[in-house]
């Protein structure tokens, strides 16, 4: 029991409730529209898909424990899991709809970070909140990273399609200012998978109950995300950046850089922005969260990099570890030498988030 395990992606349920607590009350019925507004167009995006998933919720008991909101519980929880560390996503995609919020933007940016904050403060050492940046107004980003950096920030959370937003991709001049300051704080920028809208049509026609068909694309959609860093000269601007991509599933990635690589080795493709191959940046700036991917780990750590490999339990979404993640670390890390288990489970978390 003495392996340190520390989750690089969990989830914690935010209530509107909360963040309009730290919102002045003249601005609640602007929050309450923008907010409605989010929650029909995503209903009105995904359909039935969202009911499915919501049914899904209710039928799974991890999802009702109170240690998805009450961060009291949610230590028991961690500690009946025998999990350290959990570094932790807001369920609300706060990105989509706090730039709607008229007349009090920069005021529900920080009131939705704060209340993040106040879950953490439980036990700041093992609840790792990640800051949810918006991208739509620099200004107002950069202020955000150095209000929540002075606050103790260790993670921050960007949209993974800025496009969905009807903002440039981030290779664009505009996030100069936004990646200088990163870089500055030594923060990771984390990148969630999640919703892809463009899978809107995919959704409609998935025959199956809960959008199976739908759901298993989502991860894939990360090549776009990883391109548009890499293959964009992001990396190559800004050396020091680090980004986390959560959940986007390991065998996939390994067949995608050899393929971008090969694209400029032999194919004749042309990287204008890059040095270097898409690899190097890959290995030097980003890591990939996983959960239970044996054959993954099995098949291509080596070709990922091990110390570019994040551990994570996913609490509480169905594919949870929980309760029983060291019995399935267990299995899961039998054959891996012990420096590359240490690492891949808490070491390079440690290094990543600065913890």
């Amino acid at each position: 029991m003495s392996e340190r395990l520390i989750s690089a992606d969990s989830h914690v349920s935010m209530s509107h409730k909360q963040i309009k607590s730290h919102l002045a009350t003249r601005h609640h019925a602007s929050y309450d529209v923008a907010a409605g507004r989010y929650e029909a167009s995503m209903q009105h995006a995904t359909g039935s898909a969202n009911r499915e998933g919501a049914k899904l919720v209710a039928e799974n008991a991890v999802f009702r424990r109170p240690g998805y909101w009450d961060p009291v519980e949610r230590l028991k929880d961690m500690d009946t899991d025998g999990v350290e560390v959990e570094v932790l996503y807001s369920e609300v995609s706060a990105f989509r709809y706090l730039s709607n919020v008229q007349g009090a933007v920069a005021e529900s940016v920080r009131g939705f970070n704060d209340a993040l904050c106040d879950f953490a403060q439980a036990d700041p050492k093992r609840l790792i909140v990640s800051y949810q940046i918006p991208i739509h107004d620099i200004d107002v980003a950069v202020a955000e990273v150095t209000r929540v950096a002075a606050l103790g920030a260790r993670s921050l959370q960007l949209p993974v399609f800025p496009g969905e937003l009807g903002e440039a991709d981030y290779h664009d001049p505009r996030y100069a200012p936004l990646f200088a300051l990163i870089e500055e704080t030594g923060l990771p920028i984390c990148c969630h998978i999640g919703l892809k809208m463009s899978l809107e049509d995919v959704a409609r026609r998935d025959p199956t109950p809960q959008r199976a068909v739908m759901v298993s694309m989502t991860p894939l959609m990360t090549a776009e995300a990883l391109g548009m860093w890499i293959m964009g000269g992001v990396f190559e601007k800004f050396p020091r950046l680090k980004v986390v991509f959560v959940e986007p599933g390991l065998l996939w990635v390994a067949w995608w850089l050899e393929i971008v690589d090969d694209m400029a080795k032999r194919q004749g493709y042309e990287y204008p922005a890059l040095r270097h191959l898409p690899s190097f940046y890959f290995h030097r700036n980003v890591s990939l969260s996983f959960i239970d991917e044996r054959l993954g780990l099995e098949r291509v750590r080596d070709v990922l990099g091990v110390e570019n490999l994040l551990w994570s339990t996913d609490f509480p979404h169905p594919v949870t570890s929980w309760p029983n993640s060291r019995t399935i670390v267990e299995e899961q890390f039998a054959d891996i030498p012990a420096p590359e288990r240490e690492l891949m489970l808490s070491g390079n978390a440690l290094r990543v988030w600065g913890l």
